[in-house]
């Protein structure tokens, strides 16, 4: 079987369970962002979901974001 998707390999395949629902994705001045959970209450940008190019500028995977 293949599977076509924009999904990267360890969405669809997660190495460990407790890993996967440290990730949520949250809404951040109206973009679909999906964001690490970290310890402090902080969170790390993982993957960004808009077809606006400036979106991608403006935020970057790995930036900390309070929500």
């Amino acid at each position: 079987m293949i599977l076509y998707t924009p999904m990267s390999m360890d969405d669809i395949f997660p190495e460990d369970e407790k890993e996967y629902e440290k990730h949520k994705w949250v809404e951040v001045d109206g973009r679909l962002m999906k964001v690490l959970d970290l310890e402090d209450g902080n969170h790390v940008l993982t993957q960004i979901l808009s077809t606006n190019p400036n979106d991608y500028l403006t935020y970057n995977p790995g930036t900390m974001i309070k929500l």
